[in-house]
């Protein structure tokens, strides 16, 4: 997987959500990019409408696994009173 790295300069607005959009710098497969680009003329918006997706999906994840979490800690303390 490629890294990414904040660039300091000038932020955009993005006319789909008003929200400030900053350059930055990714490392990827040179065969990759390629690929992608050879699919599509806005490789930026595809990149963000996936970043969206994974952080919306680990969000969901984390929740999840914090509600699994307290139950576990609930039934552990129910079954140690009843003990």
């Amino acid at each position: 997987m490629g890294t990414m790295r904040m660039l300091k300069g000038p932020t955009k607005k993005s006319a789909d959500t008003g929200q400030r959009k900053r350059p930055v710098n990714l490392t990827l497969s040179e065969t990759l990019l390629k690929q992608a680009r050879d699919m599509t003329d806005n490789l930026s918006g595809v990149v963000e409408q996936l970043l969206a997706d994974f952080v919306a999906r680990e969000r969901r994840a984390k929740l999840v696994r914090s509600e699994t979490a307290e139950k576990t800690v609930a039934l552990c303390s129910k079954t140690t009173i009843a003990a």
